[in-house]
């Protein structure tokens, strides 16, 4: 796409060392100190004192750190304090702000969705909106980072930001003044009702809310007597280990292995569960890809060496080691890799890496990776089996294998139209088409939105010409499968209007493994 956007959601999930495991309870290491005498900060004290030019030191310590732990393994990792401080606000599961959802259109910020009952909302912003100033802080033109953004409309809980924003719908200029309050960043998705005995809840994130929000939705599916649950773990890169376990103790009966960490002392720490669960004799199916990572590999391999729940999907990422934040005492991070994890059967799901070469080790994500579209070219190491609690053989060294393989559709799910979607080209598309008349979309009733979708090409046919100098070797792709991208555009559409949860529910009515559960009537 040749505009220049921002991420989708102003709470922005920033993708550091990509996937996570990290120990939730252990407090972090402050110590500003630690190193003042060593090499480096001597070199650094010739630099500022002698050097015959003003350098930044700052960025040459983030160079060295950088290098350091580029030694080491692809996820022990530094992140500077503007990324830290993002990331910290994903896994506490807040951040206070305005609320809103945009992206940054033709150098403006213009806000696709209020989130519901936030701060933006409730003075009065609009979707379409375009804000120009936050205060005197000019927030349109070239230049304008997102660093720049978070820095003028997130602040202190109950302080106030004048915005001026500009509104098309009316041709006009206004203030806003917005009092800025938490927002929640939701980590799971609400749960919802497949048929009357199957339920479906899709975790996004294992952040310090998300054990909450899961149970109170399960509570909610176990209120309707399910007797069966869709757990989608699909894209969720991990998070905190703890939480994770929460999660399986819910299905799992006492005494039944969670998962086990092992340290470079050989000392074994072992999670068990505690009878403690609300959902301990229905059928539990989840649902994993190749971007199922870390605590999501915990949950999926606690229970298939249970043989508590059918693993549907595809080979997952494979990553076992376990991280520990730590603070370098000027808001930015260390998170170092203080141990490796184990699933009930001893199996290490950690696929192979070289220390100090990283390039490629996320390289088993490229289309041509034929595990992704056939099963019998998963590889397997004979020599890493293992056996569940019934005996059935799984295998260690890198990944789940699921237990059903539903692969990639190798017509739709090309690397073209994967890259279109994952930077929000649908969203883009339908915000930029609303935008065109945002008085006549927002009347419309959801049958009203499906034959805008599907009651002529117009809409379509707008979204490939959107495409046709952006992303030209996709528009066959995009044209051979007209229903799936009509579907995609109903969906966001619904998302955009009316509310997530109904996006949702759409999105899954095509889903292929959705439909291994349902037309097989496996449950």
């Amino acid at each position: 796409m040749n505009k220049k956007t921002l991420p989708f959601l102003f709470f922005l999930c920033i993708a550091i060392g990509y996937s996570l495991a990290l120990l939730f309870n252990n407090s972090p290491v402050n110590d500003a100190n630690l190193a003042s005498k060593n090499k480096i900060n001597k070199l650094l004290e010739y630099i500022n004192r002698d050097y015959f030019e003003a350098v930044k030191t700052d960025s040459i310590v983030d160079l060295t750190v950088n290098e350091i732990l580029a030694k080491l393994d692809p996820h022990s990792v530094y992140i500077n304090q503007a990324e830290a401080d993002v990331s910290n606000d994903q896994m506490r599961g807040n951040f206070v702000g305005i609320g809103v959802n945009f992206y940054q259109y033709n150098d403006t910020v213009a806000i696709i969705k209020n989130i519901e009952n936030g701060p933006a909302e409730n003075a009065g912003l609009l979707a379409g909106d375009r804000i120009l100033y936050a205060g005197k802080k000019k927030l349109f033109g070239k230049g304008i980072t997102t660093d720049t953004l978070f820095k003028y409309l997130k602040g202190e809980e109950h302080s106030k930001v004048s915005l001026t924003i500009y509104r098309k719908s009316q041709a006009k200029k206004m203030a806003k003044t917005v009092i800025r309050n938490t927002i929640p960043i939701q980590s799971v998705e609400n749960g919802f009702l497949l048929n009357p005995q199957l339920g479906y809840i899709k975790i996004l994130r294992f952040a310090e809310n998300t054990y909450d929000e899961f149970k109170h939705e399960l509570d909610k599916l176990n209120e309707k007597k399910i007797n069966a649950l869709v757990l989608d773990l699909r894209d969720n890169t991990g998070g905190y280990m703890e939480i994770a376990t929460k999660i399986v103790d819910e299905f799992l009966e006492e005494k039944k292995v969670i998962v086990k960490i092992k340290n470079k002392n050989g000392k074994i720490e072992t999670t068990f569960s505690t009878n403690n669960g609300s959902f301990l004799t229905g059928k539990i199916f989840v649902l994993v890809n190749e971007n199922s990572a870390s605590a999501s590999e915990i949950v999926a391999g606690a229970l298939q060496d249970n043989d508590r729940g059918t693993i549907i999907g595809r080979k997952t990422f494979g990553k076992g080691l376990v991280q520990k934040e730590m603070s370098l005492g000027d808001g930015s991070l260390v998170r170092l890799t203080i141990a490796k994890y184990y699933t009930p059967s001893g199996r290490s799901i950690q696929k192979p890496y070289i220390k100090g070469k990283n390039d490629d080790y996320y390289s088993f994500h490229a289309f041509n990776n034929k595990e992704l579209f056939y099963k019998d070219s998963i590889k397997v190491n004979d020599s890493l089996k293992y056996k569940t609690l019934k005996g059935r053989t799984v295998y260690g060294g890198g990944g789940i294998i699921p237990d059903i393989f539903v692969p990639l559709n190798k017509k739709f799910e090309t690397d073209h139209v994967f890259m279109m979607l994952n930077n929000q080209g649908v969203s883009y598309f339908i915000f930029e088409y609303l935008d065109k008349n945002r008085l006549y979309y927002n009347k419309l009733s959801m049958s009203q939105i499906h034959q805008e979708v599907y009651s002529n090409n117009k809409l379509f046919e707008a979204f490939i010409k959107y495409y046709t100098l952006n992303a030209s070797q996709a528009i066959k792709s995009i044209y051979d499968n007209s229903n799936h991208f009509k579907h995609l555009l109903y969906a966001e559409m619904v998302r955009q209007l009316k509310n997530e949860k109904d996006y949702y529910k759409i999105m899954i009515e095509n889903d292929e493994m959705i439909k291994v559960i349902t037309n097989k009537n496996i449950q």
